[in-house]
């Protein structure tokens, strides 16, 4: 097995104070970093990518896991440098990609099987998943780590005041699990918040990418103004027409919708779009 050098020693090393503008709270604690691991079921022969590594903790123990390959995105060159320590000891089974995973598809790093886990840094977590939702037909798995509130915004059903935007398109083309909370305290630096592990497995039919555009549209429109009746919120977009066809009450709100009906609005957008293509 593996010695690796201990953490703490890691970040002095490399002088990884965790900056706020990063969003980075490294995780430390081997017995959770371990769990995480887990929750992302059996990796054999799977590639998987994780991002903003920081000082390794979670990779560590990705490489404890039998994953074929394990890729670190990172954008801090300080904790480019500790990753790349880190590959030198991994026998050829952890790569490091310096980049920023905004802007970098991920899918594109490794071959299929291949998965995403990850402690994701908070200032860019909703779009990274957003992004990534784009193209769940890549992903085997998704097991990302959230501030709480983004968990539960996730996780949430109809008629509930977490529900909204980011619950309609993550539970309309993957099957999500609310799967473990993370205290405070088991952070460098401790966060303000609670954080939280969520699971996404891809349906096996996926949208494609006008139909998944429509969906954007129709979910920022529906949830960017919640309080509206629908017919109000969703005039820019065929308003009472385009309920009526749907077979939708005018004067439901957003969050009373489920994800079935917002996949009838999104197809009939998509549809009265390609017709005026």
């Amino acid at each position: 097995m593996t010695q690796w050098p201990p953490l703490r020693q890691v970040i002095g090393d490399f002088r990884l104070d965790a900056r706020r503008k990063l969003g980075q709270h490294f995780l430390l604690d081997e017995n959770l970093t371990a769990k995480i691991a887990r929750q992302a079921g059996d990796l054999s022969n799977c590639n998987v990518i994780e991002v903003g590594p920081g000082p390794g903790g979670l990779t560590r123990a990705l490489l404890g896991t039998k994953a074929a390959r394990v890729v670190a995105v990172e954008l801090d060159p300080r904790a480019a440098d500790a990753i790349r320590a880190l590959a030198a000891l991994s026998c050829g089974r952890l790569e490091l990609v310096e980049a920023d995973a905004l802007s970098t598809d991920l899918a594109t790093l490794v071959a299929a099987p291949r998965q995403i886990v990850a402690n994701l840094p908070y200032n860019v977590a909703t779009p990274l998943l957003i992004g990534w939702l784009r193209q769940a037909a890549q992903w085997a798995r998704l097991t990302l780590m959230f501030q709480l509130e983004v968990a539960e915004r996730i996780a949430a059903s109809p008629d509930t005041e977490a529900y909204g935007r980011l619950a309609v398109l993550a539970q309309w083309v993957c099957e999500t699990e609310f799967l473990m909370r993370i205290p405070r305290e088991a952070f460098t630096p401790p966060p303000k918040v609670i954080s939280a592990v969520v699971g996404f497995v891809p349906r096996a039919i996926q949208p494609g990418a006008a139909l998944f555009a429509s969906m954007e549209r129709l979910t920022a429109a529906a949830f960017g103004q919640r309080r509206k009746m629908l017919r109000g919120s969703l005039k820019s977009l065929g308003g009472e027409a385009l309920l009526e066809r749907a077979g939708i009450d005018a004067q439901r709100r957003a969050e009373t919708l489920s994800v079935a009906e917002f996949e009838v609005l999104a197809r009939l957008i998509d549809a009265t779009s390609s017709e005026h293509v």
